[in-house]
């Protein structure tokens, strides 16, 4: 008779390539080598000078796009480490394979047309696009590959290519005025008439957004990748290639523009850039908004299982509300409370959208995985943050409305902006002391010292249906994990 089990106990090995500290290490590598090797292209086209003046220059509109992408990412905001490596990516290593392919693909058209100034329009409005365009895309499919948790819809995909295009232009702008800064050493120009002045004024000042605008493109058709189920699998792979077209041909148009006669530039920068830029300006507010109903909706479900507090999901759907609580937070307990609250508005919008694509279908096999980790987070994070969040949700809360004469006694519609409004009724409003359904929450004092006096709620487990159990009085164990996913065909829960 055997003894020894059928399988191995341990699991095995990950292979030496799996290890993170060598993917890490390879890719740092390669964009530290694409980095030294840029420098030196720049350098030796531009001057020591002239690269000096382009990078003074093209330095400036790096800080307002990334916080401009950045202030698009806080309702979910993604780790530093994917925009580091996004802006790495457009910096080094995409900037070198343009540069390299650029030169290769002209030089060959010249040879082969002996043309060279027609091989050099050709190669702004066909080769150049999509060249550029195509490196600029590999770190958003990288991002979303490897990245896979962290890329979960239109937004993130969004910034992702945002952050790349805006390091990829940087480094182009480095070229472009370091260039011109050397032409006005050889003709002897200076300030405003200058060549370099002339090239600040249409790169940093008009169109600071136009790279990052192509390759947002791209990063649509992955965010809505994202999105579609995992069924769909041509449709996840065609929506990338659609975006990544769309960016190849509105670079074209942007790069072809002076050849179209004397106000060909000024005629497509008025008639179709500006419009574009509004226009996905407005689809991404859109989608933010969008995201903060999704937090309104879906945390409701915890709220019910004790996870939550009942006035959280509509204070973490307002980003106002979020940052009274973050605020609070740093006056009352310092720096460290403050990221700790932060973190959990992260996680519980993390929770949030989890849930949306688990009740929708599109979760992964992981999905009881990753809610039992961003349960655990909020958990150890619940004294801390919720002491903040009641102030916000108090500070935010609408006014009590009174009754109009004739219409039942004054207490019976007391709370009725908070009833109405938060789904709440607000008899004991401060504190926790929500007295929505009889052996509600017990009250919490105000802040006496972080992690201390915060009695928290917990609840049984949810049902299979994933219909959310109602919470008991006053228990302090911590509250079950669900059973299973929600059910795509479930309604959502109620509010109580």
């Amino acid at each position: 008779m055997a003894t020894c089990p059928p399988y191995p106990t341990t699991p095995p090995r990950p292979h030496w390539w799996q290890r993170g500290w060598v993917r890490y290490g390879a890719l740092t590598t390669l964009l530290a080598i694409s980095g030294l090797v840029i420098l030196a292209l720049v350098r030796e086209q531009t001057g020591t000078q002239g690269f000096l003046v382009g990078l003074g220059l093209a330095v400036l509109p790096v800080p307002l796009l990334i916080a401009a992408f950045r202030w698009l990412d806080r309702v979910e905001p993604g780790p530093w480490r994917n925009l580091v490596f996004c802006f790495a990516w457009g910096a080094c290593a995409a900037a070198l394979i343009a540069i390299i392919a650029n030169s290769f693909a002209t030089r060959w058209i010249a040879t082969a047309t002996a043309d060279p100034a027609g091989a050099d329009t050709l190669g702004a409005t066909v080769i150049a696009p999509v060249v550029e365009e195509s490196a600029k895309a590999a770190a958003v499919l990288l991002v979303f590959l490897f990245r896979r948790r962290d890329f979960t819809g239109i937004v993130d995909g969004v910034v992702t290519a945002g952050v790349t295009a805006t390091g990829f232009a940087f480094t182009e702008n480095i070229l472009y005025l370091g260039n011109a800064f050397g032409t006005d050493q050889l003709t002897g120009d200076s300030g405003f008439a200058s060549v370099t002045a002339a090239t600040f004024f249409v790169r940093v000042v008009m169109s600071p957004f136009a790279h990052p605008l192509f390759t947002v493109l791209t990063g649509i058709g992955f965010g809505i990748a994202a999105l579609s189920t995992g069924r769909h699998h041509l449709r996840r792979a065609l929506l990338p290639l659609a975006g990544l077209l769309l960016a190849m041909g509105m670079h074209a148009l942007w790069n072809g523009s002076a050849a179209f006669g004397e106000y060909g530039f000024l005629a497509v920068y008025g008639a179709f850039m500006v419009p574009c830029f509004g226009l996905l300006t407005w689809l991404v507010i859109w989608t933010r908004q969008r995201e903060l109903r999704t937090v309104r909706e879906e945390l409701p479900a915890y709220v019910m299982a004790g996870w939550l507090a009942p006035a959280e999901p509509h204070t973490l759907a307002s980003m106002h509300a979020r940052r009274l609580a973050r605020q609070y937070a740093r006056r009352h307990a310092g720096k460290q409370a403050a990221r700790a609250v932060a973190q959990y508005e992260a996680y519980a919008t993390s929770l949030a959208f989890l849930r949306q694509r688990g009740r929708k279908g599109r979760a992964g096999p992981d999905f009881a995985v990753r809610e039992r980790e961003l349960l655990d987070a909020l958990w150890h994070r619940r004294d801390v943050a919720r002491p903040a969040l009641d102030h916000a949700a108090r500070a935010t809360a609408p006014p009590p409305v009174t009754p109009w004469p004739g219409y039942g006694t004054p207490g019976s519609h007391a709370g009725y902006g908070y009833g109405y409004g938060y789904g709440y009724a607000a008899a004991a409003y401060a504190g926790y002391g929500y007295a929505a359904r009889p052996g509600g929450f017990a009250p919490v004092a105000p802040y006496g010292g972080y992690g201390h006096g915060h009695p928290a709620p917990a609840a049984p487990a949810f049902t299979p249906a994933w219909v959310p159990a109602p919470f008991p009085a006053h228990a302090r164990s911590r509250p079950a994990y669900p059973s299973a996913h929600p059910a795509p065909h479930q309604p959502l829960p109620r509010r109580p």
